[in-house]
């Protein structure tokens, strides 16, 4: 069992690093507090190649596995304070490029999944409905078969990437009496007659992520844009859950490393009663459970990321590891403003927005109770 990295991977995490500090991070504050989207950031990474790591080279990708996927969007957490882009970039990567390079047809690929990788196109994953939040295959949103097409019917909720997206990856109901099984896929373009997104929807966190609601009324589309078979949309739904439960939350582990480096460096720096707070033994054990969060974290992610690349991981696995890293993440943005007193407390302070950035990992991609919830269930309880 060899837990190091490969020369190449630890290569590739020094070159993400150096580019994410010299390109990504202009003005970020400034875009948190007005809730501002980087296309230019967007497109910088796509031109790094890092939409497209993990998808094949004939679609523009690089053939990367997703250990090192796990690996770069790590490196993207640590040294890339824009976390709305990074989380933007992930869920579009794990929740409709995924679905796509693994469901689709070869003219899908190439209309779709292509120019998503070069940046050309963002996708938005459309499941969450107003009505059902964990009970993700209540839908209500309707497909009906009409001739060559199908005439979409519903709405969505909390979709990430909508306001920007150019492709929405919408999941609806074909047949009623078939429960989840009457679930069926669609690409639909932007543009399209009947569809319509909300405005932007205002965020705790992850801010620079744009997110609202998108609604569809008598939206007709092509049967060549159904992705999958009919009644296939549970299959695309747990397939996606799978890599966005392992990966979606990377770049928070590289997040968690960059506090502790804040942490160590402030508590000595900062002196309280003649010594530096560090000497304290209560705030050295709060920067030692971060420590010990972080290293869980990403031992989680790579095992569950190689489980995944090898088709073993299971949906125990997929949920331990979101479980914890968010939850630890979380912890870990609570302790460093801990350590660093009233200044974390402040907006000037790099640690309050990274403490609003990770309270959404308990909640998107299944909230923590459902991740235990599966857990349990695979437990036999």
């Amino acid at each position: 069992m060899d837990f190091s990295l490969t020369e190449d991977q630890i290569s590739m995490r020094s070159e993400v690093i150096r580019f994410a500090r010299r390109e990504l991070n202009d003005d970020v504050v400034a875009r948190d507090a007005a809730n501002e989207f980087s296309l230019k950031g967007w497109r910088r990474c796509a031109k790094m190649g890092i939409q497209g790591l993990p998808f094949p080279r004939e679609y523009g990708g690089s053939g990367a596995d997703l250990v090192t996927l796990a690996v770069v969007m790590q490196a993207l957490g640590y040294a890339c304070a824009d976390h709305g882009l990074l989380f933007a970039i992930a869920a579009q990567m794990v929740s409709v490029q995924m679905p796509l390079a693994q469901f689709g047809t070869e003219e899908q690929k190439a209309r779709y999944l292509q120019p998503m990788c070069s940046g050309e196109r963002i996708g938005a994953f459309c499941l969450s409905e107003p009505g059902s939040g964990s009970d993700a295959f209540g839908l209500s949103t309707t497909a009906t078969r009409n001739g060559d097409c199908y005439v979409l019917n519903g709405s969505k909720t909390f979709i990430t990437n909508a306001p920007v997206a150019d492709v929405f990856l919408v999941f609806a109901t074909t047949d009623k009496g078939a429960g989840f099984m009457g679930i069926t896929a669609f690409l639909v373009e932007k543009g399209s007659a009947g569809l319509m997104v909300g405005k932007p929807i205002g965020k705790l966190g992850l801010r620079t992520s744009p997110m609202s609601e998108v609604f569809l009324h008598e939206c007709v589309v092509p049967a060549a844009n159904r992705l999958g078979r009919v009644g296939m949309g549970q299959r695309l739904f747990t397939a996606s859950m799978q890599w966005e439960r392992t990966l979606i939350l990377a770049f928070g582990i590289g997040a968690m490393e960059r506090q502790i480096e804040a942490c160590v460096a402030y508590a000595r720096e900062r002196k309280q009663f003649g010594q530096p707070i560090g000497g304290f033994q209560a705030v050295a054990n709060r920067i030692v459970d971060m420590q010990v969060r972080f290293e869980t974290s990403r031992l989680l992610l790579y095992h569950a990321a190689w489980l995944l690349q090898q088709g073993r991981l299971s949906d125990m696995e997929a949920a331990m590891t979101k479980l914890y890293v968010s939850e630890s993440c979380l912890q870990s943005s609570l302790d460093a403003i801990q350590v660093h007193g009233g200044y974390g407390y402040t907006t000037e302070c790099q640690v309050e927005r990274s403490l609003r950035d990770a309270v959404g990992g308990r909640l998107y991609s299944g909230t923590s109770e459902i991740q235990r919830n599966t857990i349990a269930r695979s437990l036999g309880l």
